[in-house]
């Protein structure tokens, strides 16, 4: 069958904001769609309301629009585009959630929208829990025991049924969001009444309890002829109890006999068919019983999943390609495999090497949350790495996380020997709850006489993945016990490089340095070679491979052709909080650009969810870690002839020095001048070269210094360990108790590096810069104004563009300095400049905050705002083009106001303060775009899931110093007919002016408090900046029940003015959309 003729226009909805269990899998699953679908002559019209991504760059499709993801503002889009399809399978649970409600709520019928790839009723098959078991019982398929319930008087009639513990899941919500095991009554009723609040169709499923079975994942394709292939077997190397995200994950599944492989496959294809989904990929979830093998479906994804992106780059097969190419009447058999050429989509992929993923977490940036691993996801990003042998790629695995460790055990980190040895009862206790530092102690149970039997009987984990731990724990030994180089003989450390040992650990075994490993290795003529990711285990030339790294004999990286320029990126890897897909945004365009200008691009990533990971991104894919040693020995194969190390964030910048000593040419800025913005001294006389100011500072390498330092500078104080990422462990003290507190934190974190300590200037306005330099001459490309005060990292801080309330010649000021630090610099490509504007007798100062001579998260947001191609550009400067020979005089002024506004995982942490202060700790970003300020606010906060409400009751709660300013927002808010409610000292305030306001008391004063009047629902927002923080203060406890309960919660004066005056516009007028492509 060809295409199908009858559409011409499709409709994509993204996936919105990278949030915990929803993140960039789905820019690069949306951008596949796009790509397939517009060289199939199709209009595309894409709505996203995240910046960051690849796939809402105006390039991409016909009309994007980056608008928030709302059922209402979708039908907008359709009333004004009117296209023929909507496509719902690729943006994950928020797009396929989207186009759920454009259907019930009759707009697609309305216009005439067709839904392809799954339809309404095939969605709601498989996402409905009681329709999905039905439908399984039905083809004779086990499922979990367990009822759909909607109240909790239902949920208690079924605890009576099932008894404890037992599983409790929300409907229709992401990564696992509210899912957890409830072990006692009181846990059951609190999980219950929770995750009938966060399901948006009030419906929790309760299911017996399945923990320490084997799960594993099918991901599966399917065409309107009733096609079915299965493309990777994926296994979850922890047992059922922790969220598939959250797992080790290894592909092909290693421990199915043949029989249950089978078994699993004839069910893959029975519930395909049964639950109808007709054209694309499916991700269907199992369980087996390890004592008695009883297979249970666990649950199927009616669309590309997180997984599948995992599953794409596993096997090379590109699932989102071929779904989006399936739902427009394709068959399996009519579409050709991108990478033989020869084979056709209908074949199997198959592998000869083994991958491991391995999830990142970030429970630093939230102490006080729980870091048990469970049904609900908690996991930021994740890693993946290929290898010959599970060995082999699991500790490639887990030096790719970045995290400080280079294998399993043997390192900088590795405890085992040390004061800081854990007991017997440590290891026994982290073995048996699930937690992020579980795999290293697999091995310090190994190292302290733990038999296989024991752990297993313990953790769960299975007898076969156990036993390839304890080989790298014996050759670890054997190495050890060598002590030095010249008792390895070649077969030793061949099979230890095999086994994935990187030279950091055999240094750390043998007492040498890395770089004399790497010397002795290759003297040995033991030196990594390349195999390639090709879909058929070689049976096929493959003509877009992508490579990994091992130790065998033979090399299938193509020769570099001498007349041909080389230039290699390096990634960011994996995806974590201050380091997200914004630096994938920046590589991608790097080799984008490189490819127009006939340069060969090499991309270095380790990161499987990401668009810079797709085989045809680049020329070369490497899937590698981000270590020196692997970088290094990609450069031995392909002499690249520069290096890109400014794009991918704090990973490639660690890598820069030890590239440039072991001679690798890295290109634009260079490695000194990088270094010399982070070097304090430096940094100081060049700011006074400039006559530029900055806020009184100071550097300590101990806590007598910090103190001296904080006598001279004051308080309050900034403290921050130096080169750290997403401002880590940074603090405002604002007397001495308080900054030898965090002062004592901050070395902690630094790692031998020292602390960094800065006058914070209160009631400052913090601005960002980015700029582009070609050594002779800068451009301004874009200057954003936060919307918080100064002190709230820049990545959570609100941001607009043009800057919105700040005069004229302190624009100019802030560009004038920005230009003047650039040249002085010599910056060549991206540059980024934060500055704080502060009222001071009378005049507005600037002040210099930091430099980073690289690519920044803003770097995208300024691209969409002003149409200014930043990544590209800066790619052409450092690639030896200038500015004047592209042609690119100055960015250009934006006629519309553009408003970015963080997301944060606060409803993953329960109980977390949500306070924002200059420590980062959002996961993702949105967009909002209007000619007005106002409305622009308010689109960025209805994207970012902050309700402003039309009526109901207010809770205003504010510090002292912002009582004048609470005045003038309760009337603002009184004549748009709200309800105010506020403690005593804020009620008192406001009542002076003659406003009515309802008195609530504060938790200390007993009952009823807000808290109780949050449970009842009787509260729309909440306004509350701090005297304090911390989960234990009552402010906290209320932001945090806030959060619980689905209120959204303002905490910084300005936001929430600047929420004040959306609130009145929306009054007078209603949002409209308009697609990039018009406006820029």
């Amino acid at each position: 069958m060809p295409r199908r003729d009858d559409i011409k226009k499709i409709l994509l909805i993204g996936s919105g904001p990278i949030v915990i269990g929803q993140a960039c899998e789905f820019d690069y699953s949306g951008t596949q769609a796009c790509k397939a679908l517009r060289e199939e002559g199709y209009e595309v019209v894409l709505v996203n309301s995240n910046p960051a991504t690849i796939m809402t760059d105006p390039s991409q499709a016909d009309s994007t629009y980056i608008e928030p993801l709302t059922w209402e503002i979708v039908a907008k889009v359709i009333e004004k585009e009117r296209p023929c399809a909507l496509l719902p399978t690729l943006g994950g649970q928020t797009g396929l959630n989207v186009a759920m409600d454009l259907s019930s709520n009759g707009v697609l019928e309305k216009y005439g929208v067709e839904m392809i790839g799954a339809i309404a009723d095939v969605i709601d098959k498989a996402e409905d829990r009681d329709r999905f078991k039905k439908a399984m019982e039905k083809i004779g398929l086990d499922v979990c025991t367990g009822e759909t319930v909607n109240t909790i008087e239902e949920a208690r009639e079924v605890l009576q049924k099932l008894g404890l513990p037992m599983v409790v899941r929300p409907s229709f919500t992401m990564g696992g969001s509210g899912s957890a095991i409830a072990y006692n009554r009181e846990e059951f009723d609190a999980l219950v009444r929770s995750g009938l609040d966060q399901s948006p169709v009030t419906e929790v499923l309760l299911e017996e309890s399945i923990i320490g079975w084997k799960e594993y994942e099918m991901e599966v394709m399917r065409d309107m002829d009733d096609n079915v292939v299965i493309i990777c077997a994926i296994e979850n190397f922890d047992p059922m109890g922790v969220h598939t995200g959250d797992s080790i994950t290894v592909a092909p599944a290693q421990t199915l006999t043949d029989k249950e492989y089978q078994r699993m496959r004839d069910a893959s294809l029975a519930v395909i068919r049964e639950i109808g989904v007709e054209t694309g990929g499916s991700n269907i979830q199992f369980a087996i019983n390890p004592t008695d093998g009883r297979m249970i479906v666990i649950e199927m994804n009616p669309r590309v999943s997180r997984s599948s992106a995992l599953a794409s780059k596993a096997t090379g097969f590109p699932i989102a390609k071929i779904a989006a190419k399936l739902a427009v009447g394709y068959r399996l058999h009519e579409l050709a495999n991108d990478i033989t050429r020869e084979t056709l989509a209908c074949f199997e992929p198959t592998i000869d090497y083994v991958v491991t993923k391995i999830p990142r977490f970030a429970f630093e940036k939230f102490p006080e949350a729980d870091a048990t691993l469970t049904t609900q996801m908690k996991s930021v990003g994740e890693t993946m790495a290929i290898g010959r042998t599970f060995k082999e790629s699991f500790q490639k695995a887990l030096r790719g996380l970045e995290v400080g460790s280079f294998g399993f055990g043997c390192d900088g980190k590795d405890l085992w020997g040390t004061e800081l040895q854990p007991s017997e009862d440590d290891i026994r206790a982290k073995l048996s709850t699930p937690n992020s530092e579980r795999v290293w102690h697999l091995r310090y149970a190994m190292k302290q006489g733990f038999s296989n039997e024991e752990i297993y009987n313990i953790t769960g984990i299975d007898y076969w993945f156990l036993d390839h731990l304890r080989e790298i724990v014996e050759t670890e030994d054997v190495l050890r016990e060598k002590g030095d180089i010249d008792s390895v003989d070649y077969e030793l450390l061949r099979t230890a490089k095999r086994f994935g040992f990187s030279d950091r650990q055999l240094a750390t075994l043998l007492g040498k340095t890395e770089i004399d490993i790497r010397k002795w290795r290759l003297d040995q003529g033991i030196a990594a070679t390349f195999k390639s990711v090709d879909t058929c285990a070689a049976e096929f030339e493959a003509y877009t491979p992508y490579y990994y790294s091992t130790y065998e004999d033979e090399d299938e990286t193509p020769a570099k052709d001498p007349d041909q320029r080389r230039i290699m990126i390096l990634g960011g890897g994996p995806n974590r909080i201050g380091q997200g897909i914004e630096f994938d945004y920046c590589c991608c365009h790097a080799s984008f650009a490189l490819r127009d200008m006939g340069i060969e691009s090499i991309m270095v990533n380790s990161n499987p969810e990401t668009v810079s990971t797709d085989y045809d991104t680049s020329d070369l894919l490497f899937f590698e870690p981000l270590t020196t040693e692997d970088v290094l020995n990609i450069c031995d194969r392909v002499q690249p002839d520069g290096v890109i190390v400014q794009f991918g964030g704090q990973t490639p910048l660690n890598l820069a020095r030890g590239l440039q000593n072991a001679g690798v040419p890295i290109i634009g800025t260079s490695v000194d001048t990088i270094e010399a913005a982070e070097d304090r001294e430096k940094f100081q006389q060049l700011l006074e070269r400039l006559e530029l100011r900055q806020p009184a500072n100071g550097i300590a390498r101990n806590m007598d210094q910090a103190r001296m330092e904080a006598t001279k500078i004051g308080f309050p104080s900034l403290v921050r360990p130096s080169f750290v990422l997403g401002g880590r462990a940074m603090e405002i003290c604002y007397d001495s108790a308080q900054f030898d507190r965090y002062v004592a934190e901050a070395f902690v974190v630094a790692q031998g590096q020292p602390v960094l300590i800065d006058r914070f200037l209160e009631d400052a306005t913090e601005v960002d810069v980015d700029a582009i330099c070609d050594g002779e001459r800068v451009v301004v490309s874009g200057i954003m104004e936060h919307i918080e005060e100064a002190g709230v990292h820049s990545g959570d801080s609100a941001c607009a563009i043009p800057p919105y309330s700040l005069p004229g010649p302190v624009v100019e000021a802030i560009r004038e300095a920005t230009v003047a630090l650039a040249m002085d610099l010599k910056v060549v490509g991206l540059m980024n400049v934060q500055y704080a504007v502060k009222k001071e007798d009378g005049q507005m100062n600037v002040y210099v905050l930091e430099v980073n001579p690289r690519a920044s998260r803003t770097v995208p947001f300024v691209a969409k705002a002003t149409g200014l191609p930043v990544a590209r550009i800066a790619t052409q400067v450092m690639a030896g083009q200038t500015l004047d020979e592209l042609g690119i005089e100055k960015a250009p002024i934006p006629s519309h106001v553009s408003v970015k506004e963080s997301v944060f995982p606060f409803r993953k942490f329960v109980g977390v303060d949500i306070i924002l202060g200059p420590e980062m700790r959002s996961t993702g970003e949105v967009m909002g775009v209007s000619e007005r300020f106002s409305i622009a606010f308010a689109k960025s906060q209805l994207a970012a899931g902050v309700i402003l409400p039309k009526e109901g009751n207010i809770f205003l709660s504010v510090t002292q110093r912002h009582k004048d300013t609470i005045t003038d927002l309760a009337q603002r808010l009184h004549a748009m007919n709200f309800n105010l409610m506020a403690t005593e000292g804020t009620a008192r305030r406001i009542e002076e002016t003659g406003i009515p306001v309802q008195r609530v008391k504060k938790i200390a004063e007993g009952h009823p408090n807000l808290i109780d009047h949050l449970i009842d629902g009787e509260v729309s927002l909440v306004l509350n900046t701090p005297n304090g923080k911390g989960a234990r203060t009552d402010e906290g406890k209320i932001r945090a029940a806030a959060v619980h309960h689905g209120v959204s919660c303002i905490t910084t004066i300005q936001a929430a003015e600047a929420a004040v005056k959306a609130m009145e516009a929306l009054c007078e007028e209603e949002m409209a959309v308009q697609s990039l492509q018009e406006r820029l």
